[in-house]
This record gives C-alpha cells, structure tokens and sequence, in this order.
C-alpha cells in the first residue's frame, strides 16, 4: 500500500530539521516590498523579511501560492506516494488553502485539502503528527481521524501591540471603526474554527500582561500538553516573559521559539508574539 505525501505551505512554522526527518513538502508563499519579489524561504529569511518590512515604504503583501507552485512540489513527490495530503492555513488569513483545491484535477495523485483553522506553529502541530503517521504506514482516514482531534485540542493566542499593519491588512476590518479611534491600543487575539477574534483590548501593555497570566494559569493547569511555541516579530520582552513563565510550571516542556513567517508578520505588526499550544 502507497503512503501519504504531506504538503503545507510556508506559513508553517517548521524547523529545517523537522521538514526533513518528517518528508514534509512546503509550497512556498510569495512576498512583495517595495515592488521586488521574494519567495518565501527561499530567497529571504523570517529575519530578512523583518528587517526589509520595517524600512519598506509601504505594507508588504503576501500572495498565496501559484497552481505552478504546488506543481512544482507535487511534481517532485516520488511514487512511493500514493496519495497526498495538503495542510494549508486558515482561510482568515489566507485563500491559500482554495489555490491547492484548484490542484486536485491537476494531478494524477489522489489529493485531500484540508484547512488546518490555525497557522504558525499551531498549524505545524497537525503537519509533524500527519507526517510521523504517514512513514508509519497510516491510512488517510487515521490520519484525518487524528488530524480533528489535534485541531480541536490546539490554542493560539497572540499579543498585538500596534494595530496599524492588521487594519491595513484587512484581517480586522469588521472592528476597524472601533479600533482606529483609540491611541496606545494593544489587542489579544485567539484564532480557532476559521476565526481571528479580539479577546482582550485597551491601552497599554498591561492589557496584554494580565490576558497572559490567564493564558498562564490555564497552561499550569494542564498536564496534557504535547507541544508549545512561541514566534514572535522583532521584539523578545515578551517572548522571555513567557518562556520563564511557563518554564515555572512546566520545567520539562520543550518551547520552539522563532521568528514568525511573513504573512504573519505583515499583518500582526511590531512587537506582535503567539503563544500556541496543544493537549492529548
């Protein structure tokens, strides 16, 4: 029986080490600054593309992948694949997982599109647990199987401190009116099932402080966790908080700790971290 080629694309947050020992496929976004194009993780880096978004003079945007694009990967798949699985980010963020949908007539594999709800490492939770089951020998359906329970088990919470690059992104326009009004706003945001919602806002970093500690009592309270991440913009005073913190609590729990992926980045701004986690 033919194995599952798992593919996602470069908003995963994955280590070069991972994407190797697990045959992960990665179809790249494309990035535009300024009027010149990169693609991602290919031609610039996580911190490149911090470095080149602070000085651009207008907001970068980010295009999902071309059909071409996820032909390239898919043509690269070797036979021993039978089928492929394709775990892509969540459709509030991106329309990359409608571009891999257009792919499934275009390949002689048979192919599943699945879109993951989260992004960043919250996303990578389901591509490593999708990869070590597919050189296991898993079925699709098993895999899939334990795919929901992964998704439903999973949290994403992130600490924006400047709102100018989300509302210019439109990843929030529903609050724009709102928000656009108030100085010094500092925003909570959770994503789960396809939705990017305010969980916590106000002035100052305090907002951001006392939604964590709630974040970090929740985490002490669970003895279940399987893996944490934490990615971040440009700005580690945070980041450090919340390592030691949570390292107080769970002394033995291993944090991946990385730059976020451009499209993140983009439209989360300065100073913006997640906090992404999940329970067995």
């Amino acid at each position: 029986m033919g194995k599952v080629k798992i593919i996602t694309d470069s908003s995963a947050q994955l280590t070069d080490e991972e994407i190797k020992e697990n045959n992960i496929g990665v179809v790249p976004l494309t990035i535009t600054i300024d009027d010149e194009t990169f693609v991602d993780g290919v031609d610039i880096s996580h911190e490149e593309f911090v470095q080149k978004m602070h000085a651009s003079k207008d907001l970068p945007t980010t295009s999902q992948p071309s059909i071409g694009t996820f032909m390239d990967v898919i043509d690269n798949i070797s036979d021993e694949y039978t089928e492929i699985l394709s775990l892509n980010m969540t459709e509030s963020i991106s329309g990359t997982v409608n571009a891999a949908k257009q792919v499934i007539e275009m390949t002689d594999k048979k192919m599943t599109v699945i879109d993951t709800n989260f992004t960043d490492r919250a996303m990578s939770f389901q591509v490593i647990e999708a990869a070590k089951m597919s050189e296991a020998g898993k079925s699709l359906e098993e895999i899939t199987a334990r795919l929901d329970e992964i998704r439903a088990n999973t949290r994403l919470y992130m600490g924006v401190t400047t709102i100018e690059n989300i509302l210019k992104g439109g990843r929030l326009s529903r609050f724009a009116g709102t928000l656009s009004s108030l100085l010094n706003i500092n925003l909570v945001l959770t994503l789960k099932n396809n939705s990017l919602d305010i969980a916590k806002r106000g002035r100052g970093r305090k907002v951001i402080d006392n939604y964590l500690k709630g974040v970090i009592d929740e985490i002490k309270g669970l003895d279940n966790i399987k893996s944490i991440g934490i990615s971040y913009v440009d700005n580690m005073d945070f980041v450090n908080e919340l390592q030691e913190k949570i390292k107080e609590v769970h002394p033995d729990l291993p944090i991946l700790i990385r730059v976020t992926s451009p499209v993140i980045a983009t439209h989360a701004g300065r100073g913006a971290f997640a906090i992404e986690f999940y329970t067995d």
